[in-house]
């Protein structure tokens, strides 16, 4: 039976970043599994979608090399909904004026840009809630 889940990334991963790497992978692995998944990265776990970091964690080589990349591909080609906190994206000094050079490749296609109005509606639509 399929699910819908929200899982919301609010971790600083430069605090733990393996919590946010086990969010981000249980985000991919719920899509795989065939379940309706909705994520939200908010507070530091907006980092997750930064390229520069993302390329600064494959390059530890603490991961295999690309699987932190290859798990958010996942998330983003498979997800129902991403969205990040536009504020939380401020204060990382991301903004929809410099997102272009800042995100992910191609988050116009895939990331919704919000705040708790999304955060409680995502919630509220889920059956299944995961925070990391």
């Amino acid at each position: 039976m399929s699910k819908k889940f929200f899982v919301k990334i609010v971790t600083d991963p430069d605090v733990d970043q393996r919590k946010c790497i086990v969010g981000i992978a249980c985000a991919a692995q719920a899509i795989k599994d065939g379940h309706d998944v909705d994520v939200f990265f908010a507070a530091d776990g907006v980092k997750m979608i930064h390229a520069a970091y993302l390329h600064r964690i494959n390059e530890q080589g603490n991961l295999p090399d690309g699987m932190i990349i290859g798990m958010l591909k996942v998330i983003t080609e498979g997800a129902s909904n991403v969205y990040c906190s536009t504020g939380s994206q401020a204060a990382n000094g991301v903004t929809k004026e410099n997102a272009d050079e800042m995100l992910l490749e191609g988050y116009s296609d895939w990331m919704t840009w919000s705040g708790p109005p999304g955060v409680i509606a995502l919630s509220a639509a889920s059956d299944v809630q995961l925070v990391y």
